[in-house]
């Protein structure tokens, strides 16, 4: 599966954005100095800076490019985002944030790995999440068979963590387990992929044992999401 990042609205004018920053901060110049150099205002510069909150002007973006003494080309070049997993825990986030936070580590694909993605924090049941997540061009898949049974929560729960963590690896041997194992690695090769549960500790939940599978499977890196 290709990434999408291409393919989303104002992903170019988020990149423009990205580059504009990084390269007048290595510069150590101000968003005034730039301004000035460039011959444009504050608040035009601000708003091309915001992550791509405007799509900017040919001559706004040609004056910026002579202020930096680079050429328009370097200007528009995106940085290659590499594949691989990202851990995703939703606990103490609002649905707002959490996306935000998706945009911010260029994520593609949300694998969702609750066995019931049903939540009653507001916007992380299944359809709510699905459709805040393709407002952002993020792409949500729900991957039952790496749910984990509800008679192997308590010791996650409890900080029986061995224990929980063998009977899932258990869980993985069986032939749904290993289609939706299989779905995950052939994302995480090819695309950027958060490995959502509710835990914000890794540790305490079964998508660790998910992310380890997976990591040795599509020899992939695992990062949690900042």
């Amino acid at each position: 599966m290709a990434s999408h990042h291409s393919a989303r609205p104002h992903d170019h004018a988020r990149a423009l954005a990205q580059r504009v920053r990084a390269m007048r901060e290595a510069r150590g110049w101000s968003r005034e100095r730039l301004s000035k150099e460039a011959g444009i205002a504050v608040g035009t510069l601000a708003r091309l800076e915001s992550e791509g909150a405007i799509q900017p002007g040919f001559f706004t973006v040609g004056a910026v490019a002579e202020a930096l003494e680079v050429s328009l080309d370097e200007l528009f070049q995106e940085t290659k985002v590499a594949p691989g997993l990202r851990s995703a825990g939703y606990e103490g986030r609002d649905i707002d944030s959490f996306v935000s936070s998706l945009l911010d580590n260029r994520i593609d694909v949300v694998a969702d790995v609750r066995l019931t993605p049903i939540s009653r924090k507001k916007g992380f049941s299944k359809t709510r999440l699905g459709q805040a997540l393709a407002e952002a061009g993020i792409e949500y898949t729900h991957l039952r068979g790496l749910g984990n049974p509800k008679d192997n929560r308590a010791p996650f729960w409890e900080g029986r963590l061995d224990v929980g963590r063998a009977r899932f690896r258990g869980v993985l041997r069986s032939e749904e387990a290993q289609t939706d194992l299989e779905r995950l690695a052939e994302h995480a090769r090819q695309s950027r992929v958060a490995v959502l549960c509710f835990e914000k500790d890794e540790s305490r939940c079964h998508r660790q044992v998910v992310l380890e599978t997976v990591r040795k499977r599509a020899a992939v890196p695992v990062i949690p999401l900042a």
